[in-house]
């Protein structure tokens, strides 16, 4: 059923059809396919999956609902977390989404500019901040253009960075070495999101504090996050799901937008990097890791 994303997402998926009485191989099977970061493979495993002939396909991000969307115009699609689903050409509206897409969007835009005023607002000298982002994601661009508005307002000098596979993160790090740039903002990828345990890490050695848009990465040892908690997306996922498994149209299921955003902070990423949180930061923060 899934067409990639980290485990974590798809359990709590899991979690929720089973608290509606789905039982894992009586009432329901789930079959997965991953492209791990790698978007070239998405349609040849949305034609698997549909050749599987599965009741409901759930796709996660933008690369993934238009592939499963070209494989078939026909089995159920739920999308988990994507961007504007109008736009994608996936959907009439999102109130009648028409056709066999429908679940639950994140049309509200890329959080990349508030991550990097909270960026601003942690390090009060900071004067350069860098991007790293994945060009091969097509939200990618739109959400680096924002974040390098955002920074240009606050006077911050900008370095970007663009990784498709793990080599082009070292690559990346190797030059924020050399740069001395104060900050790295990670922004809202599956690809890179699967790396962000070597983000983190490398980023820790090397003393450069790590923004995103993702709860996962400071929970993997970053910063700070600020974005939609994409936990709670899946969890939504799953009451479409069950619609439609009970005999409801995609298509005449409205399409939500996200509504529920997280401020993660890791202080103890924070302590190690000699950095003093602002106390207005961490009053508004949704998570504190000690």
């Amino acid at each position: 059923m899934p067409t990639s994303a980290d485990p974590h997402f798809w359990n709590a998926l899991k979690a929720q059809l089973a608290a509606r009485g789905y039982v894992e191989g009586r009432d329901i099977v789930f079959e997965s396919r991953s492209a791990e970061g790698r978007f070239e493979r998405l349609p040849a495993l949305a034609e698997e999956l549909v050749r599987a002939r599965p009741d409901v396909i759930v796709s996660a991000a933008t690369p993934g609902v238009r592939a499963a969307k070209a494989a078939t115009s026909t089995i159920p699609i739920v999308i988990a977390t994507a961007g504007d689903p109008v736009k994608m050409g996936v959907a009439a509206s999102l109130s009648r989404p028409g056709g066999n897409v429908t679940g639950v969007s994140n049309i509200s835009g890329s959080t990349s500019p508030k991550v990097v005023e909270l960026a601003r607002t942690t390090l009060p000298k900071l004067s350069r901040i860098a991007f790293l982002w994945n060009p091969a994601n097509p939200g990618s661009a739109g959400a680096a253009a924002a974040a390098r508005d955002a920074a240009t307002q606050l006077g911050l000098a900008v370095l970007e960075f663009q990784a498709r596979v793990p080599e082009e993160i070292d690559s990346a790090f190797a030059s924020l070495a050399k740069e001395h740039t104060g900050a790295l903002v990670v922004l809202s990828d599956p690809f890179l999101h699967g790396q962000r345990g070597k983000i983190a890490s490398v980023a820790t050695v090397q003393g450069v504090p790590v923004f995103a848009e993702v709860p996962e990465l400071p929970r993997a040892g970053a910063l700070m996050s600020y974005g939609p908690d994409y936990i709670e997306h899946f969890k939504r996922a799953a009451y479409y799901v069950d619609r439609i498994l009970r005999g409801a149209k995609p298509g005449d299921l409205p399409i939500e937008q996200a509504a529920i955003f997280a401020l993660v902070v890791n202080r103890k990423t924070a302590v190690a990097l000699g950095i003093k949180i602002p106390a207005e930061i961490l009053l508004r923060a949704t998570e504190v890791i000690e």
